[in-house]
């Protein structure tokens, strides 16, 4: 069983947020996935400003970066606006030389215990509705599609087509 540690993203750690989203991106254009993320398209502005506006968070296992995600508030730009019901997660990451398999899914999970901790009843996510296997990712992790967005912003880019998807979590 992996154990993970996680942590709120300080300033300190920016370099290895930007290290671990261009390596994720490159890990991607190597498996044919294009159109998703590219290296270089986020630096650590990016980051501070999610960190400023919403949450970073790193996930460690044996002293080294595992992992990381973005949680928001609100997502105005893909889902509209919206009542405060619910998270967010963006920039999913894991580091694929050093996270041990279901990193990932155990990211997904600890996004949704966050936002459960803050009393929202639903974790929200986009991804590139060109990219079903990523869509089916997430979907095996018990979200559902809702819909899509097409010409979302993107910082650093051209605007993307993308599946909404969500998850209602369980009220304790």
């Amino acid at each position: 069983m992996t154990t993970l540690r996680f942590r709120p993203a300080a300033e300190a750690d920016l370099a290895t947020l930007v290290r671990l989203r261009d390596d994720a991106a490159r890990w991607m254009l190597d498996r044919g996935v294009t159109g998703q993320w590219r290296p270089g398209e986020l630096g650590e502005d990016h980051f501070r400003r999610v960190m400023a506006h919403g949450e970073v968070w790193l996930a460690e296992t044996g002293g080294r970066t595992a992992g990381a995600w973005e949680l928001w508030w609100e997502d105005e730009a893909a889902w509209g606006a919206r009542p405060p019901v619910a998270g967010y997660v963006h920039r999913l990451m894991t580091d694929h030389r050093t996270a041990p398999p279901g990193t990932g899914r155990l990211l997904l999970a600890a996004a949704e215990r966050r936002t459960a901790e803050t009393g929202r009843t639903r974790v929200r996510l986009d991804c590139l509705a060109a990219n079903p296997r990523l869509t089916a990712y997430y979907e095996t992790a018990g979200y559902r599609l809702v819909g899509h967005k097409t010409g979302k912003p993107q910082p650093g880019g051209p605007p993307k087509s993308f599946a909404l998807l969500e998850k209602d979590l369980a009220v304790r």
